[in-house]
């Protein structure tokens, strides 16, 4: 008989096909509408919503749950409710991520999906159609970028770190002659996993955040070896009762170190 581990782990491998699978043809239903008139509908504090945000939700929704109609649901797209809290694994969605650069026309933006179970992300997908880039990790089973594994690297002397600037000035001086500030990135996720790639050394993420936003890109992280951690050192969980986060800080080492205590000082 199989152990219960190995039972997990292909669990886990057949969680994240599915993710694969759904993000990609996602992907390909966003591309649709990227750069062409989008419907587009403001919700609470400004943010927007459009065709594209619906119509990849509602496919994913379909599909995602038809494979596996046991789990819960929490995408940024469709009223929360009470009965995921009572599913073993739920999925965590965002339809899209970046909307406001989709919409612009930025190629950063990505589908996100993870699968979580106590809090915990085992399988996440970032399909980045615009960019022709896959991210995808599975915990303890590494993290990949068009199937490259990815591998976190030392503090190089020349530091690249995303994120606001107030964040960023609030840095000890001897990170200053080091470091400089990324250009804007309109998705969270994406820029998550450009720290996990390499293409940032890090970023501060503001607080407010919600799990849709870093579910799926907190695992890709991890499993490259940077960390997202709060004020605290501590990871965030996901998919409980309490889906919006404080103050955050993505990267390793020394860096990630400095980079908590300025959210420490200000946001703890």
């Amino acid at each position: 008989m199989p152990a219960v581990d190995d039972l997990r782990a292909t669990d886990h491998v057949a969680d994240l096909k599915l993710l694969v699978d759904a993000a990609q043809q996602a992907g390909r239903i966003a591309l649709r509408y990227f750069n062409s008139d989008n419907e587009v509908w403001m919700k609470s504090g400004a943010s927007p919503v459009s065709e594209a945000d619906y119509a990849v939700d509602a496919f994913l929704r379909e599909t995602l749950l038809a494979a596996r109609p046991d789990y819960g649901w929490l995408s940024e797209e469709t009223v929360d409710g009470t009965a995921r809290l009572s599913a073993r694994r739920t999925f965590v969605v965002d339809p899209i991520d970046g909307t406001r650069g989709f919409l612009a026309g930025s190629s950063a933006w990505c589908v996100s999906l993870a699968v979580v179970e106590q809090g915990i992300s085992l399988a996440g997908v970032l399909e980045c159609p615009a960019r022709e880039e896959t991210f995808e990790a599975m915990q303890g089973g590494g993290s990949f970028k068009n199937g490259m594994r990815l591998a976190a690297g030392g503090t190089p002397q020349s530091l690249n770190i995303g994120g606001p600037r107030d964040f960023f000035d609030a840095l000890p001086v001897e990170w200053h002659g080091r470091a400089s500030r990324a250009a804007h990135v309109p998705s969270l996720a994406y820029r998550l996993a450009m720290v996990a790639d390499g293409s940032l050394d890090a970023t501060f993420v503001k607080p407010n955040s919600h799990d849709w936003d870093l579910a799926a890109a907190d695992l890709i992280l991890s499993e490259a070896g940077g960390r997202l951690v709060d004020a605290r050192g501590r990871g965030p969980t996901y998919a409980g009762a309490e889906i919006r986060h404080g103050a955050l800080v993505a990267g390793r080492g020394e860096l990630l170190a400095a980079m908590v205590e300025v959210i420490d000082r200000h946001h703890g």
